[in-house]
């Protein structure tokens, strides 16, 4: 009869132990990301009954990252994003890298990173050339500590055109929900 309390003492202690999860610190992880680039409209003025509003959007970012995470602070990426900055009607599908590193690694975390890459010219109507970035931000877990949202600024700069002489730089707000 000890043999058997012994034994469901045994595994009443496994899957209890088994139900905790470590915190992951290492592997793959997936991104998706939402950015906005603001501009102040030249058009507005105080008391304004026509609707108009003092901050527009004039760019739209929607990126996608697979990556691997080293540990708790480094992480590199390869990113997929569709650019389209509407006041002068520019498409661009950058791919790059980024690395990403965490100066403040704690139950939450601030972060920099850069990255690099080329713009793929798809078809006509996006234009060939190079880009990079340099940003930070800030990254909240959820109760798991293994998804997370990050939110911040990054500032882009991208070069295209005939012998990539045209260049286009902004600042953007990004909203990010990594699945790690």
């Amino acid at each position: 009869m000890k043999q058997i309390y012994s034994l469901l003492f045994f595994l009443v202690f496994q899957l209890n132990y088994s139900q905790i999860q470590e915190e992951k610190t290492n592997g793959l992880f997936y991104k998706i990301s939402l950015a906005t680039t603001l501009t102040i409209n030249g058009d507005y003025s105080i008391g304004n009954d026509e609707g108009e509003t003092l901050i527009n959007p004039s760019a739209l970012f929607i990126n996608n990252t697979v990556g691997y995470q080293f540990d708790n602070r480094t992480q590199i990426g390869l990113n997929f994003e569709y650019n389209w900055h509407s006041q002068q009607g520019l498409h661009f599908f950058p791919t790059y890298l980024n690395l990403q590193h965490n100066i403040i690694a704690d139950d939450d975390n601030v972060f920099v990173r850069a990255g690099y890459g080329t713009l793929l010219g798809l078809s006509k109507d996006f234009e060939k050339g190079n880009t990079y970035k340099f940003g930070f931000g800030f990254q909240t877990f959820d109760k798991n500590f293994r998804n997370s949202f990050l939110i911040g600024l990054d500032f882009t700069r991208k070069r295209f055109g005939y012998r990539t002489l045209e260049g286009l730089s902004s600042v953007s707000i990004f909203l990010e929900f990594m699945l790690f």
